[in-house]
This record gives structure tokens, C-alpha cells and sequence, in this order.
């Protein structure tokens, strides 16, 4: 049960000056507690004895009430420093997970699907947070505040009544302990439903547009109904067994209870115990429910976090499929890139998406890469990208020097991006586009408008460049968003500009546009282009056509159209389409 203490041992280690100064002040703070009851059964013996006078009254409430000012005061101070620092555990951890998440590639994200991560990012994480902070409350609690009460009844009261009241103590102890398991298997099957439904909504909320024009309201509805019901039942499981403590204490503190009022009684009869003491017995019996109670409140808030920091370490645990080189190499600027026979295999593939690629490309060459869908055209530049680990088989240099020598943040902060799925923030057109280069001022976003043949676009939003996107671009066409994703990466002026099929949902004529554009902005500048429309590569200098993952036709445009293959077929019939 407490193993959960152990992993986060190496925070309590980071913060102990916080946490012994809480855990100190809570001690003092029971101490104080526990210190009135004495009080006022010293006051009934005195008035029965008819002792007591003007002057010992006042002092003894004077007495009583410093000490509860006293026992507030520190309190307040254990509180807040306790569960500021369950608080700021929480924060560290969802830092620690959002920067392990920026480090993963798409293997990572491919074993662990998008509800899942906001899930172990939320709910797992607070419950963590209730172990660092409620926890040690319960922890200190149940051992040190119950037995300083349980050694105050024996030592000033009666050890043979206290051993009386105590003796459902054992039952309790397996009832938890049989509970706590439980709980915890429970618990993690609930927490694995709620990764189910985060996921599912997350899914039909992304694909709202999709799912009413396919009519599948109704089916959405349902199968978000199944998995709500599902949730649900699975969290009443773990009600039904958190149910089950709190009856099961106070059913045992009531038999504690009977026990030290009739037990005492008797011995107030034999005269071995004074009216006084007995009151301040069952002062004490009554201050024991919440320590009791509390063995039953640990074990399961430890059954809770420990589940919760496993499915949590298991994401931490996951090591980047890409590391780091350990004698990272650097040059100025990437004069030249070579691909050496490379031949790739996505994870879990049965064959090969990339076979004995060979390429060189120099600086300022605008290169084409064109085939059937699933040809390979994303897999070069996602060599390029580093998104998977280097391939056993051949190699990708830079300037002579394997691109795995090189810091990633290097090889990526030569690269403009501009992926096949548009990424837009829910945010302005211009925090979009500024996300490339935060930088940049409003005349350099003039130039890119330009460049991307998006001014007049803009110009007729509603708030121009300060117009808010939506949730995913949602108030922009499909052109819009993907010119607003290329002046991203333009904006950069990256030494390198990858273009992954982003202008296919642009009119030839505006492609063609924007094509001009980059030919004379970028003349000393490396693009590399995947396209469908074979009108995106006719200017570049060597066009690549790609059939399984291998280079069937390589040249120029006017090269090609004299091989007569594919690419002079496919363009011969794009070119009586319309160029469409």
C-alpha cells in the first residue's frame, strides 16, 4: 500500500524542508488536540468534589480557549503548506508529462490514442495530487494522532478500559485491507473506461462534420450513451467498496463505543475511575472515529494514486524512439542532402515503405516527389523530420555528416513544415501564422500574405489577420488553411521547405500563383515538394516518381515527358482535365 510513497520518494526528497515543517506542525497540532479533554474532565471532578473556585475556573478556560486558537492557527499553517505542495506535485508532473509528449515520436502516439493521454493527463494526475497532500494527512493521522490518543486512555485513564474499547481494532484492519485491493482493481478499470469515452468524444467532436453528413447522429449517440453506461457502472463498482468504509469504521467505533460506556461505567461504580475521567474517555473515544476512519480514507486514497502514478509512469517510461546524439556535430547551413540507398519500414509493417532510396540534393534546388498515394513521397521527409529512429539500412547525411549527429532541434530549426493534415490553433490568423516565427512584425506577415497568396483572403475576414480561427480552422476552407499553414512555415525562412501535398486543395490558378512566388523567393533555398497535381513540380529541378516505396521514373519535367511513362501519362491527362 505505501509503495506509492516510494515512487514519489523523489519529490518528498525535493521538498522535504516543506513537508517536515508540515508534517511538525500537524504533530504539534494534534498534541494541542488532544489536551481539553483533560480539562474538562478535571473541571467535572472539581465541581463534583465541590472544588472548584472562581479563579481555577477562569484559568482552566483561559487555558482551554489559548489552546484552541492555538491548535487554529497551526492548522491553517500545516494545511496550506501540505497541499500547496500537493498542488505544485501536480503542476511538476503535468509538465513533466506535456514535455516527455513533445519529446515522442509517432510510434509513441500510435500505441496510445489522444483520450487516453487527457485522461492520465487529468484525472490520474489529481489523484496523485490527493496522495502527496490527503494522503499524508491520513498517513499522520492514523498513526501518530491515534496512537498519542490511544497512549494518553491508557497512560492517564485505564489501560484495562482502553484495552476493552479497542478490541475491534483487528476487524477493522482486515476489512480495510481487503477493501483496499478492491478498490484498486477497480479503480484502474474505471480510469481505463474514462480513457475510452475522452477518446470516443474527443473523436466525434473532431469529426462532427463527417458524422451529420453521413446521417449517424443517432448511431454517435448511442454508442456515446454505451460507453457513458459503461463508465458509470464501472465508477459505481468503486462507489459500492468506498461505500463500504465509512459503515464498516463507524459500525466498529460504535461497538468501541458500547464497550468503553459500559466497561467505564462499571468501573465508576467500583470506584476506579471518577465520573471526570469517564467523560473524558468517551471525549476521547469520540476523537478516535476520525484516526479509525482515516486507516480506511489511506488505504483508499493510497489504492487511488498508486494506480494512477503506475498508469502514469508507464507513459514516463517510454524512452524517445530518437535520442539525442552524444558528440552532437554542427555546421552553418545545410549545403546538401543525400540519401544513401535508403530503405525504411514503418513499425509493424510487413514490408518495406521504402526501398534503396537514392538521392542528392543541393542548396537552392526545388525537388519534386510524385506517385500514387502510398508511394512513399511522406516517408523521405519524414526521414527527414527524424520522426523514427536511423534505418539499419543505408543512411540520410547532411553535408556528409548522418543526420542522427546532428542536436534535433538543429535539423528542425532548418525545416519549414507544411504536412498533408493543416494544424490550425484555435486562435488568430496572425497567432497562427506568428507561431512560425513569434518574431516576426507585421510587415514581414504583409510579405508572407503575399508569398501565399492569401492577402485578399484575409482581407475579406471579418477581423482580418486578428479573425479567430475556430476550433481547428474551423471557419476557414480547406485552401484557406493550408495557405495559412504554409506562410507558418514560410515566415520562418527555413533553409529547407517541405510542402506534403499542401496545395491540393488550392484552384490551379492559385497554385500556379503561389508556385511563382516561391520560385523566385526561395532561389537560393532548398524546397522539397510531394504533390497529386503534377503541375506543383514542373519547375523543379528533379522530379522523383515513386511506385511502392521505390524510384521508378527521375529527372527533369521535359526528362520525364520524353520516357513516356507514368509521369507523362498523368500529366498528359491532368493537362485535358484542366490541370485538376
Amino acid at each position: 500500500m505505501l509503495s506509492v510513497f516510494r515512487k514519489l520518494s523523489w519529490y518528498f526528497k525535493e521538498q522535504w524542508i516543506r513537508y517536515t515543517l508540515a508534517i511538525t506542525a500537524l504533530i504539534i497540532a494534534n498534541i494541542i488536540i488532544v489536551i481539553p479533554p483533560m480539562i474538562v474532565g478535571e473541571v467535572i471532578d472539581q465541581i463534583q468534589y465541590n472544588r472548584i473556585t472562581t479563579e481555577s475556573f477562569i484559568e482552566l478556560v483561559t487555558w482551554f480557549v489559548v489552546l484552541m486558537i492555538s491548535a487554529y492557527v497551526v492548522s491553517i499553517y500545516w494545511d496550506y503548506t501540505l497541499f500547496g505542495r500537493a498542488i505544485l506535485l501536480e503542476k511538476k508532473m503535468r509538465s513533466q508529462l506535456m514535455n516527455h509528449f513533445m519529446k515522442m515520436t509517432p510510434i509513441f502516439f500510435g500505441r496510445y490514442r489522444t483520450g487516453d493521454l487527457l485522461a492520465r493527463s487529468t484525472n490520474d494526475l489529481k489523484a496523485i495530487m490527493m496522495t502527496a497532500g490527503y494522503g499524508i494527512l491520513t498517513l499522520v493521522d492514523s498513526t501518530v494522532f491515534l496512537f498519542l490518543i490511544v497512549g494518553i486512555m491508557a497512560m492517564t485513564i485505564s489501560w484495562q478500559l482502553t484495552l476493552a474499547a479497542l478490541i475491534p481494532l483487528p476487524i477493522m484492519a482486515l476489512a480495510i485491507q481487503k477493501y483496499g485491493k478492491s478498490i484498486h482493481e477497480r479503480f484502474m478499470k474505471a480510469q481505463s473506461a474514462f480513457s475510452e469515452l475522452n477518446n470516443d468524444t474527443l473523436e466525434s467532436i473532431q469529426g462532427a462534420r463527417v458524422i451529420r453528413a453521413f446521417v449517424q447522429e443517432r448511431q454517435d449517440e448511442k454508442r456515446f450513451a454505451d460507453k457513458t453506461e459503461d463508465v458509470f457502472l464501472k465508477n459505481i463498482d468503486v462507489a459500492k467498496m468506498d461505500a463500504l468504509f465509512e459503515p464498516t469504521v463507524k459500525l466498529l467505533v460504535g461497538l468501541s463505543y458500547t464497550i468503553g460506556l459500559g466497561y467505564g461505567s462499571y468501573l465508576v461504580m467500583q470506584g476506579m475511575l471518577t465520573i471526570g475521567q469517564l467523560v473524558t474517555f468517551n471525549v476521547y473515544l469520540g476523537m478516535l472515529i476520525w484516526p479509525m476512519f482515516s486507516i480506511g480514507e489511506l488505504i483508499n486514497v493510497m489504492q487511488r494514486g498508486n494506480a494512477s502514478l503506475d498508469r502514469t509512469d508507464e507513459l514516463l517510461s517510454h524512452k524517445p524512439d530518437v535520442d539525442e546524439p552524444a558528440d552532437p556535430k554542427t555546421i552553418e547551413r545545410p549545403d546538401s542532402i543525400e540519401f544513401h540507398q535508403l530503405t525504411f519500414r514503418y513499425p509493424g509493417a510487413d514490408r518495406n515503405d521504402l526501398t534503396d532510396f537514392h538521392a542528392t540534393i543541393q542548396q537552392g534546388e526545388t525537388v519534386g516527389f510524385v506517385g500514387k498515394t502510398g508511394a512513399g513521397k511522406t516517408t523521405i521527409f519524414r526521414q527527414l523530420l527524424r520522426e523514427y529512429p536511423p534505418t539499419e539500412q543505408g543512411h540520410l547525411t547532411i553535408n556528409g555528416v548522418p543526420i542522427q549527429e546532428f542536436p534535433l532541434a538543429k535539423t528542425r530549426e532548418w525545416i519549414g513544415y507544411v504536412p498533408q493534415d493543416h494544424i490550425l490553433f484555435s486562435k488568430t490568423v496572425r497567432e497562427n501564422i506568428l507561431f512560425g516565427n513569434p518574431k516576426a512584425i507585421d510587415e514581414d506577415i504583409h510579405h508572407i500574405l503575399e508569398l501565399a497568396s492569401l492577402k485578399e483572403d484575409i482581407e475579406n475576414l471579418p477581423e482580418g489577420l486578428d479573425t479567430v480561427v475556430g476550433e481547428s480552422g474551423v471557419t476557414l476552407s480547406g485552401g484557406q488553411k493550408q495557405r495559412v499553414s504554409l506562410a507558418r512555415a514560410l515566415i520562418r525562412d527555413p533553409e529547407i521547405l517541405i510542402l506534403d501535398d499542401s496545395l491540393s486543395a488550392v484552384d490551379g490558378k492559385t497554385e500556379a500563383k503561389i508556385i511563382d512566388h516561391l520560385k523566385r523567393a526561395r532561389a537560393n533555398q532548398t524546397t522539397l515538394i510531394a504533390a497529386h497535381r503534377l503541375s506543383a513540380v514542373q519547375h523543379a529541378h528533379q522530379i522523383f516518381v515513386l511506385e511502392d516505396g521505390k524510384v521508378v521514373e527521375h529527372g527533369t519535367h521535359d526528362e520525364l515527358m520524353k520516357q513516356h511513362g507514368w509521369y507523362s501519362i498523368q500529366f498528359a491527362i491532368q493537362q485535358m482535365e484542366g490541370g485538376e
